[in-house]
């Protein structure tokens, strides 16, 4: 298997919105009402919002790719992009997700890993994200990479309220 992994551009905008769309709906359509669903699928991934997101110089996102397959993606926020301020020396992960086809195969870790490597080269003390308290695997993956939960926010699925943990790693 050979990884791959490429910086989004405003020409990858088209293939953002179908892997962000595929994503999301694979990993969370069961645990929630096709009418959430739809409502956060179109808030969140319209062409619209995925432009505004992508030409914000403080986000960005990669793709993943194993072989030649786009196997998922990563979003990373820093400054003023983060969803919740955590200070100038923080990175947040605000997406990373695999296809579940893909899963079981590392790309996960691949992904983290890339986040991390980009916090450190961007001097942050510590990378951070929010896991949906419900999605026990997220949630073991990321203790096991050394994440600790450090609060929680709202995160509304359509407008259903739901809590996201909050997760920190400190960086050394």
């Amino acid at each position: 298997m050979t990884i791959g992994i490429k910086k989004c551009t405003m020409e990858d905008l088209g293939l953002l919105q179908e892997i962000s769309v595929k994503t999301f709906n694979e990993t969370f359509r069961d645990q929630n009402s096709p009418e959430q669903m739809k409502a956060y699928l179109e808030r969140a991934f319209n062409l619209t919002q995925l432009e505004k997101e992508l030409s914000n110089p403080s986000s960005a996102f990669y793709f993943i790719y194993s072989n030649e397959d786009i196997a998922g993606y990563l979003k990373v926020n820093t400054d003023d992009a983060q969803s919740e301020f955590m200070g100038s020396d923080s990175l947040e992960i605000e997406r990373i997700y695999i296809r579940k086809a893909f899963h079981k195969q590392g790309l996960g870790k691949y992904l983290l890993n890339k986040a991390i490597d980009l916090s450190m080269e961007r001097n942050k003390a510590k990378i951070w994200l929010g896991v949906w308290e419900k999605n026990e695997n997220a949630i073991a993956f990321y203790k096991k990479m050394e994440f600790v939960q450090t609060g929680a926010h709202t995160f509304y699925m359509g407008d259903e309220e739901q809590i996201d943990y909050i997760m920190t790693k400190t960086l050394t």
